[in-house]
């Protein structure tokens, strides 16, 4: 395959400003059980493979799955950047790289059949369903995914690379008069397949949570000094802040430039986020993107400053800056776009007791349901604590953040010690209809971080 691409891209190279040809095989297995049902099950596998020219800063995609008519679809490519370019093409420089990389994973994927997955499924789906009389009905979603990619482009790049991914996640809905809750446990690896198996403590207190919660009070809505665990703190640092770092986001809108220019203060002194694709195990590891870029760890707020954001070829080119090994695509079918690897608030130096010590009234919130954001935020915890006199509390429901990015960044005043690797069983979607990309493997991390003045709604 890599002889072939090289063949092709010889022939075109002249032809236009720059060319690539990216060409993938995976097979990825799906299931879905909800309640007493399995809704999917199923293996796919596929080979298809996209072409992107650039002429005159005018751009030319192709998708395919006929990988002998390859000449046919790079000339299609080549020409529809020549229809649309009427400026310069602006690429930032990137190393020439030639490389094999292996998956070498700690467990693969590969070596589990289907049948031996099924029923370790089935057997945590039937866990979840017994565990108590007001659980009314589960949900457990399961995918994994092995992937190889052949990459190459006309200045000399050729990589073959190999990648896994794994993702589950286990939920258990409650009812009673009335009222539902859910809880749920989440777990993913780029290299274990092991992750999933021995869940069953998990999934236990997930559903007792499920239950407890019935029970639980409201939160009363107003404004709190909150502690967000490290789960719901990663999912804060991905959704409200990694989102905004996507270079494409900065060079289309000038408010944007002027919100996220390099040395704005952002947080105090103790404020670190980075986005890195190097974390091996993570979801978000690769060694290099989808535009043959290393990846690398890539600082985005140091020590309170902006100094960083998130760059394919082509925005770090527009921008002036950088390539950060950022640009990714869910498969062949979509160009690369700015997206996070593995997302992360840098551990601090306070320790959890020192974070609600003296703190006569507030909330400890806790896991994630997610949100939206964009500068303005809003996020579903999982549960929430009351935090009475220094002491974490009773437990409460219907805990929502909300609020203003760059403020809450700035009322970020005590950042744990403990840092979390955080590997969810979902992934990040970005885009809008036909080019809305889903589900990318995504990782995130944090440690307990204490925020001042937050808005919960509630009660």
């Amino acid at each position: 395959m890599k002889d072939r691409i090289e063949d092709c891209i010889s022939r075109f190279r002249k032809s236009c400003d720059y060319l690539e040809i990216r060409i993938e095989e995976f097979a990825i297995t799906q299931i879905n059980l909800r309640g007493p049902r399995v809704e999917v099950l199923q293996e796919t596998i596929e080979l298809g493979g996209c072409a992107r020219a650039y002429q005159k800063g005018g751009i030319g995609f192709v998708t395919f799955n006929d990988i002998d008519r390859l000449d046919e679809f790079v000339s299609e490519a080549i020409e529809q950047a020549r229809l649309v370019g009427r400026t310069r093409t602006m690429l930032a420089d990137a190393p020439v790289i030639r490389d094999d990389v292996d998956a070498d994973p700690v467990h693969d994927v590969r070596a589990v059949p289907l049948h031996r997955k099924l029923d370790l499924l089935k057997g945590y789906n039937e866990r979840i369903l017994g565990y108590h009389k007001h659980i009314i009905t589960s949900g457990v979603r399961y995918r994994d995914g092995f992937k190889v990619i052949w990459f190459g482009n006309s200045e000399g790049t050729l990589i073959r690379q190999e990648r896994m991914d794994i993702g589950c996640n286990l939920s258990g809905r409650s009812a009673k008069d009335g009222v539902t809750q859910m809880a749920y446990t989440s777990v993913g690896s780029s290299n274990d397949f092991n992750v999933v198996l021995d869940l069953e403590t998990r999934i236990d207190e997930a559903c007792e949570t499920a239950i407890q919660l019935l029970d639980a009070p409201t939160i009363k809505s107003g404004k709190y000094l909150t502690v967000c665990d490290p789960h719901l703190s990663g999912t804060f640092v991905h959704e409200a802040f990694g989102h905004s770092s996507e270079a494409e986001k900065v060079y289309e809108s000038e408010r944007m430039q002027e919100l996220m220019k390099f040395g704005t203060k952002f947080g105090s002194p103790i404020l670190n986020i980075y986005d890195s694709g190097i974390t091996r195990g993570s979801r978000g590891y690769l060694k290099y993107d989808e535009e043959g870029v290393p990846t690398e760890k890539t600082d985005l707020i140091r020590n309170g400053i902006l100094v960083g954001r998130l760059h394919t070829r082509e925005t770090a080119g527009k921008l002036g800056e950088k390539p950060t090994g950022n640009a990714r695509a869910v498969d062949y079918r979509f160009p690369p776009i700015p997206r996070m690897r593995n997302t992360c608030i840098a551990p601090g130096e306070s320790t959890f007791e020192e974070m609600i010590d003296g703190v006569k009234l507030g909330v400890y919130a806790v896991d994630a349901f997610g949100g939206q954001s964009e500068e303005m935020f809003t996020f579903t915890a999982g549960r929430g604590y009351m935090i009475r006199d220094g002491k974490i509390a009773e437990m409460v429901k219907n805990v929502t953040l909300s609020g203003n990015l760059f403020t809450t960044l700035k009322n970020i005043d005590l950042i744990g010690n403990d840092f979390s690797q955080i590997e969810s069983g979902g992934g990040c979607g970005k885009g809008d209809g036909r080019t809305f990309q889903f589900p990318l493997p995504v990782g995130e991390g944090s440690p307990h971080i204490r925020i001042r003045d937050i808005v919960i709604g509630g009660q």
